[in-house]
């Protein structure tokens, strides 16, 4: 009988489709993360590996673990996996893109209002007992109706709050990619602009794109610079992607407005952060997929891709299918 480790706690529907292929379910439920060489002895026990969070797949452990039949990300995101080396070993890897958009969109709309009206500070001034009465000019938001979202990475889940935005506010949507999308401009009116006019016009910039070498840091001091003085930083895609003392810094000397973070760098975020005793932050702790649906229609699918590994199939959403050539 095939054996799978699963890295956390899931829903059940996940480790029921695993156990009726007839495989050996072993799920890790510690309350404290896996060290990388716990995980490796784990997974020198099993023949397929479930990654559920950012456990980090390096080249060692995937030189010392090379037996594997195949690993499904509980995940979007791959950047936490040396997908050349796993290719190398020739071990399929799978993520589970699509599932997820709607809610980490949401997650993103969410932080955009949310720090537009300053939200989370005001709630805690309730909770800190400091809501002493009206005041007409305290700590006064702004508003979204007819401002301009700036999108990097408009993909799957960049549209997903575009759609959000221009229906709830008809904010105007501009965009940067590596590629133009001529079936997003269709849709939503999007108009494909340099990197630099991204920052100048976007009175809120949003990132929905994937952490790689081009992308790490690529909001950093010069960047935050080139924004405008009322902008809204958003980042749901990966804490990386931001530099987190040149926000600080951007935001302390005024250079943009306010900030949403669902991602942090590094995760969790210190409870001594500056940007966490900011009015014109907030921040949340990775719940882009926190939903009931999501999270069990992520299982699925990377449950899915394993049973297709022992069933002698390709993995429906393969990162590496180049092995297979």
């Amino acid at each position: 009988m095939k054996k799978v480790l699963i890295t956390k706690d899931i829903p059940s529907k996940g480790v029921e489709l695993l156990e009726e292929a007839g495989l050996e379910v072993s799920v890790y439920r510690g309350e404290s993360s896996l060290t990388d060489e716990e995980l490796s002895v784990k997974c020198k026990e099993v023949d397929l590996l479930m990654n559920v969070g950012q456990y980090r797949l390096s080249k060692t452990f995937l030189e010392d673990n090379k037996h594997l039949k195949g690993i499904a990300l509980a995940s979007v995101g791959y950047d936490h996996i040396d997908l050349a080396t796993a290719t190398a070993l020739n071990i399929p890897v799978s993520n589970t893109p699509d599932v997820l958009s709607g809610a980490t969109a949401d997650v993103a709309f969410l932080l955009m209002l949310a720090v537009s009206r300053k939200a989370f500070a005001r709630g805690r001034e309730i909770l800190d007992g400091k809501w002493k009465g009206f005041g007409f000019t305290q700590e006064l938001g702004q508003e979204l109706n007819g401002k301009t979202l700036g999108i990097l990475g408009l993909g799957r889940i960049g549209i997903e709050m575009a759609k959000k935005a221009k229906g709830a506010y008809n904010m105007e949507i501009i965009y940067h990619n590596r590629n133009r999308n001529e079936e997003a401009e269709q849709l939503l009116g999007a108009r494909y602009v340099d990197f630099d006019t991204l920052l100048a016009e976007g009175d809120v910039i949003s990132v929905h794109t994937n952490l790689s070498k081009e992308t790490l840091h690529k909001f950093n001091a010069e960047a935050f610079k080139k924004m405008k003085s009322n902008a809204i930083f958003i980042n749901t895609a990966r804490g990386s992607i931001h530099h987190e003392a040149d926000l600080t810094a951007a935001l302390q000397n005024g250079e943009i407005w306010g900030a949403g973070l669902d991602v942090t760098d590094p995760e969790p975020m210190s409870a001594e952060s500056p940007l966490l005793q900011m009015s014109n932050v907030c921040v949340l702790p990775h719940i882009g997929s926190a939903t009931v649906e999501t999270r069990t229609a992520m299982v699925e699918m990377a449950s899915k891709n394993l049973i297709a590994v022992i069933s002698g199939d390709k993995m429906p959403q393969i990162l590496n299918a180049d092995i297979y050539k």
